[in-house]
């Protein structure tokens, strides 16, 4: 059976958002863009940072699971899932359901530039003494899970959106 929608996966900073927003204005009117980053801050009512600090990383994990359930059942959109969603082997199951996986993937060193760009108190994950370092390892931790999960994989260094949202959407019209 043809899946609707589209989920994208991915270390934070290589581009799910940005990608997300334009893939859906190609894909057509129909489709929506969702962030489950936004809507686990919309649900918990307080930011990813303060969700963190007061009520720690079990609690997150535990609404963005019951976001990505959600989520998960909605026809036409492209979900930008949060970097962590793949820690949950249920949000990869209840993503399937309904979504192809595509991966989207940039080197170490251009995740740390963009990240320190926006600033990385915004980013509870690398607000930490050595962000390099600690992004090295949550990434080394966090790649095998995100080449399982996904059905189609992009690197997002040094290619225009454009040629990023073609692929995808090749991808998603010939599975």
């Amino acid at each position: 059976m043809k899946r609707s929608s589209i989920a994208l996966i991915g270390f934070m900073a290589t581009g799910k958002t940005t990608v997300g927003k334009a893939l859906v204005k190609n894909l057509g009117d129909e489709y929506q863009f969702i962030e489950t980053d936004e809507l686990v801050i919309r649900q918990a009512g307080k930011s990813i940072p303060e969700i963190f600090a007061e009520n720690g990383e079990d609690a997150f994990r535990q609404f963005e699971a019951e976001i990505c359930e959600k989520v998960s059942l909605l026809e036409k959109v492209v979900i930008s899932c949060g970097g962590g969603i793949v820690l949950n082997p249920d949000n990869i199951r209840n993503l399937r359901r309904n979504c192809y996986i595509v991966l989207l993937k940039a080197p170490i060193q251009e995740i740390y530039n963009r990240v320190v760009k926006n600033g990385k108190e915004s980013r509870p994950i690398i607000n930490k003494k050595d962000p390099l370092r600690e992004i090295k390892e949550v990434l080394e931790y966090r790649e095998p899970l995100y080449e399982s999960a996904a059905e189609f994989t992009i690197n997002t260094s040094n290619k225009s959106i454009n040629s990023i949202i073609k692929a995808i959407i090749q991808f998603y019209k010939t599975s």
